[in-house]
């Protein structure tokens, strides 16, 4: 039970931080030298509780927001259009957009990609180079700002990823907005694939997402935002299509430690949901690009030595 709360925890923090809860997954039982198969039925059947669990949340958290998407998206029917000025209509179809490639390139490439590379050893190295990609996107994003805009007191970013200061959007609709009028239909869907990525342990499904934001034109905040809008969908749609192996009998004495680990899972997803949307206001991804890249070292440095 321990070991479920546990896991549980790092699940629901780690995947809405962009440091991978996969490569955490993988990575943190061998460190502390838990005795578990990652390859098992009853660890997989484990991982589909707490991603379900963080689908739940992240719809409620964001519930407000789903309400006026389902109502954009029905208008849209209605009028067999997209009106320009319907932020909801718009965002509900980027959405869409981003989640057919992740679904399809996920239901494709899942199980032999996690079989390949679901090693803690490659797991660590993995961190590693997703940490160099969230500093290449914060690099990119901040060259490109310079280019476009000439940094002013307001929207200048320190060398440690502080803003200083800029104002956060007025309210989550000025957010949304802000979304559905920088985004493209293709760059919704970069977005999406980009998040095949995380199906190697070490990359972030959070990270690649956000990383695809800020290339797209959205500021950290935004980017964020339309990251755990778009992860609603996929998270929650991986682990229903898995629902069938979760309450089948051959599961039933491991249900009560599947639900200790959801719970878990539910309340951290819960806090770093509030957390992060806080902290990208003015803030960037570097402190998060930091820990992977020290971190993953150190991890492949422990994997090695721990054989």
């Amino acid at each position: 039970m321990i070991q479920a709360a546990i896991l549980g925890f790092l699940q629901g923090l780690t995947e809405l931080f962009p440091i991978s809860s996969l490569g955490h997954s993988v990575i943190l039982p061998k460190l502390f030298g838990w005795n578990l198969d990652q390859n098992s039925g009853d660890f997989l059947t484990f991982l589909i509780a707490t991603h379900l669990a963080t689908a739940i949340v992240l719809f409620i958290f964001f519930l407000k927001d789903w309400i006026e998407i389902f109502k954009g998206l029905a208008r849209s029917v209605r009028a067999r259009k997209i009106s320009p000025t319907d932020t909801y209509a718009k965002l509900g179809w980027l959405l869409i957009v981003g989640t057919i490639p992740a679904g399809i390139l996920g239901l494709v490439l899942e199980k032999p990609i996690r079989a390949l590379f679901a090693s803690p050893l490659t797991a660590a190295a993995f961190l590693v180079v997703n940490g160099l990609v969230l500093f290449t996107a914060e690099r990119l994003r901040r060259r490109e700002t310079q280019r476009v805009e000439p940094l002013s007191v307001s929207a200048r970013t320190s060398p440690h990823g502080a803003q200083e200061p800029r104002e956060p959007a007025a309210n989550a609709e000025d957010s949304d907005a802000g979304i559905a009028t920088v985004l493209s239909w293709k760059q919704a869907l970069g977005i999406g694939a980009a998040q095949a990525a995380a199906l190697v342990p070490g990359i972030s499904r959070s990270g690649s997402s956000m990383v695809g934001g800020l290339l797209s034109g959205l500021n950290n905040e935004n980017a964020a935002r339309f990251s755990f809008l778009l992860a609603t969908p996929v998270i929650g749609a991986a682990a229903v299509l898995k629902l069938p192996e979760l309450f089948s009998p051959a599961m039933a004495d491991q249900r009560g430690v599947f639900l200790v680990g959801a719970l878990c899972s539910a309340v951290a997803a819960w806090f770093a949901t509030k957390f992060l949307l806080r902290f990208f206001e003015t803030r960037t991804l570097t402190p998060f690009a930091i820990y992977c890249v020290v971190g993953g070292g150190i991890y492949f440095v422990a994997m090695l030595v721990m054989g």
